[in-house]
């Protein structure tokens, strides 16, 4: 059995990630450190700071006996140190949904909640597009005052308000193709995606496909059929 050490901002997302990978033969171990998004309006906030922090987390994980890391903070993941020297990989919530929408090759809107986020993220995805051979066309979006809803524990205000925002955004252009940029906003995706029968990408919908590829997981069953 693989096990999965999941690193998280916030404690809700652990569900999605149970969730998502619950028909595979993994053990999830999940790390919780909400302490950067508490802090970061500090004066001496700073991303030495930040990476010094997140490489600390990881360095701790990657003692605690798993095979792969799972860092599903787009804030962490923005802020990533590029050398990681831990010997197991290292995956990012983003990198499923860059290469989907690499895949779709499509003017794009890319929703975000967090502010702190969006400038990191981008830099990303142009890079993994870069590294791809892809030119992509992608407008980031910020939903404003909505995270704070969230980092408050009102979870179902936030993810009201978010859908909100997604089901105002498909109203005003049906035509836009967009993804949600952060993986607490996979409910408000959902729900807005059902209700304006139009897709909305997000996290989940490429997850489980990419980590059973790139960390060769067996199905529940199979594993159950090999006793």
């Amino acid at each position: 059995m693989i096990r999965i050490g999941c690193f998280h901002a916030h404690y809700s997302n652990i569900e999605y990630i149970d969730k998502a990978l619950s028909s595979f033969n993994v053990e999830l171990v999940h790390f919780v450190d909400p302490g950067l998004d508490r802090i970061k309006q500090d004066a001496d906030f700073s991303e030495e700071l930040i990476q010094d922090k997140i490489k600390a987390a990881l360095d701790w994980i990657s003692r605690c006996h798993v095979d792969a890391i799972l860092i599903t903070c787009t804030f962490f993941t923005s802020h990533l140190p590029e050398s990681l020297p831990y010997g197991i990989p290292v995956i990012k919530i983003d990198d499923p949904l860059f290469h989907k929408m690499c895949q779709l090759d499509r003017p794009t809107t890319l929703v975000f909640t967090n502010p702190d986020t969006v400038e990191g993220t981008m830099r990303q995805l142009t890079a993994y597009a870069d590294k791809a051979g892809k030119e992509i066309s992608v407008k980031p979006v910020l939903l404003e005052n909505t995270f704070q809803l969230l980092m408050q524990g009102k979870k179902n205000d936030y993810i009201d308000t978010v859908a909100r925002g997604l089901t105002h955004m498909l109203e005003e252009n049906p035509r836009q193709l967009v993804f949600t940029a952060q993986l607490s906003m996979v409910p408000a995706a959902q729900r807005a995606s059902k209700d304006q029968d139009f897709f909305i990408g997000n996290h989940l919908d490429s997850l489980s496909s990419y980590l059973k590829e790139v960390l060769n997981l067996t199905p529940v069953n199979a594993s159950r059929n090999t006793r």
